[in-house]
C-alpha cells in the first residue's frame, strides 16, 4: 500500500473514531475493518495510538472479563447458567468476595446457587455474604427470587454463625422474608441455642423487624427470655434499634406492643450507643428529617400525646429548652398540636427546673 491511500484509510480511521466518541467497540471494529498493512506498520501503530488514546479509561468488554467477573458484572448480565469456572471463582479479580457481591444485589441473585455449588464458602469473605444484604439501602423483595436462590440464601444465613446479627435478623424477620418462608432461620437459631440469653451483643426482640412482634415468633423468643427492656440497651448492628424503627415508619402496633412492656418509652428512650444522652420520642418525630411524611409526622405526634407523652419536658441535651419550643424553633406543623394539652401545674414546674409558666 503506497502513501496516499495508506493517509487515506488512516483519515478515514480517525474520522470513524471520533464520530464514535470513543466507542470501545465501534473504535476496535474500525480498527479491524481498516486491514491496514501489518502490526510492524508506522500507520498501524499510529492507528493503535489513537484507539488506545480514544478508548483509556473505558471498562473492559464482557468477553474480556473471567467468567465471575462477567457474572458479577451489570452490563454483562443476563448471567450464562454453567458459565462460571470453579478457578474464575478463587480468584475472581474482585477486592470483594463473590458471594458477598452476589448476595447483597438481587440482580446476581440467580448466581448465587453456581456459585456455592462450584465451591465458594461463606465463611471466606470478610463482609457476611447475609450481613451485607440486610445493609443494603434499597428494600429487599424476596418475592422475585427463584426457589434455588431462597434454598441459596437461607444456606448462606445456616451455614455462616456470622449471620446471627442484629441487622440479619431484622432482615430475616421483614414482611417479605416471612412471607418467603426465611424466618424459619430465627426459629432453627432459636432451637439451636444460637440466641440464648446473655450470649449476643445485641436483642433478638429489638432486632426483630417492628411488624413481627405480633407474630408466633416474638412471643416464643419472650418465652425463652428475652425482654423489652433487655433490646433498649447499646447493641452491635448498623440499623435503627426495634423503637426507633417503629417510631420512624409509624408501626403503631409495634409501638402499643413496646408501651405495654415499658411505658416510660413515651417520655424517654435510653441511649443504645455508649456516650450519647436519652431521647424523647416527641421530640425526633418533629425532626422533619425523621419522618418524611408531614402528615404521618402530625399523626404520630397525636399518637404519643394520647399515650401520655409529655410536650413540656425539657430536652436531655438542652435542659433550657422543651419540646415545645424545640418545635417551635424547626417551625414545625406539630407546634399547635403539642401545645394544646393542658399539663397539670406542678408537672410543668417540674418540666422547667421549677419556674413558673410554660417555658419555650
Amino acid at each position: 500500500m503506497n502513501f496516499l491511500p495508506r493517509l487515506l484509510v488512516l483519515s478515514a480511521a480517525i474520522s470513524g473514531l471520533l464520530l464514535t466518541g470513543g466507542c470501545t467497540t465501534t473504535a476496535s471494529a474500525i480498527m479491524s475493518a481498516t486491514g491496514i498493512a501489518t502490526d510492524s506498520s508506522p500507520t498501524w501503530e499510529i492507528i493503535k495510538h489513537i484507539h488506545a488514546k480514544f478508548t483509556e479509561g473505558d471498562p473492559q468488554s464482557c468477553a474480556a472479563l473471567n467468567s465471575a467477573q462477567r457474572a458479577l458484572t451489570a452490563r454483562c448480565l443476563p448471567f450464562q447458567p454453567g458459565s462460571l469456572k470453579v478457578a474464575d471463582i478463587r480468584a475472581s479479580g474482585f477486592q470483594e468476595c463473590t458471594l458477598t457481591i452476589a448476595a447483597r444485589d438481587p440482580q446476581f441473585w440467580p448466581v448465587l446457587p453456581e456459585l456455592l455449588d462450584k465451591g465458594a464458602q461463606p465463611e471466606t469473605c470478610y463482609q457476611p455474604p447475609m450481613v451485607a444484604l440486610a445493609r443494603s439501602p434499597n428494600p429487599v423483595d424476596f418475592s422475585k427470587a427463584s426457589p434455588q436462590t431462597l434454598r441459596s440464601l437461607r444456606f448462606l444465613a445456616e451455614a455462616d454463625s456470622r449471620s446471627v446479627n442484629h441487622d440479619v435478623l431484622r432482615l430475616l424477620s421483614s414482611p417479605s422474608a416471612r412471607a418467603a418462608g426465611l424466618d424459619d432461620v430465627i426459629a432453627q437459631w432459636s432451637d439451636q441455642g444460637d440466641l440464648a440469653v446473655g450470649q449476643l451483643a445485641f436483642s433478638p426482640l429489638s432486632a426483630l423487624h417492628p411488624s413481627a412482634l405480633q407474630t408466633p415468633l416474638a412471643a416464643r423468643l419472650e418465652a425463652a427470655g428475652h425482654t423489652a427492656r433487655s433490646g433498649l440497651g447499646p447493641y452491635q448492628g448498623k440499623l435503627a434499634a426495634g423503637f426507633e424503627e417503629a417510631l420512624r415508619t409509624s408501626d403503631y402496633a409495634a409501638l402499643e406492643w413496646w408501651f405495654k412492656r415499658e411505658p416510660k418509652l413515651v417520655d424517654k428512650v435510653p441511649s443504645t450507643q455508649g456516650q450519647q444522652l436519652p431521647w424523647i420520642p416527641l421530640a425526633r418525630v418533629v425532626v422533619p428529617a425523621f419522618m418524611n411524611d408531614e402528615r404521618a409526622q402530625t399523626q404520630m405526634v397525636s399518637f404519643l400525646l394520647s399515650h401520655g407523652a409529655n410536650p413540656w419536658q425539657s430536652l436531655p441535651y438542652q435542659p433550657t429548652q422543651t419540646v415545645v419550643g424545640f418545635a417551635k424553633t424547626l417551625k414545625s406543623p406539630t407546634v399547635a398540636l403539642l401545645e394544646a394539652p393542658k399539663v397539670p401545674a406542678a408537672t410543668t414546674m417540674a418540666a422547667n427546673g421549677g419556674n413558673s409558666g410554660q417555658a419555650e
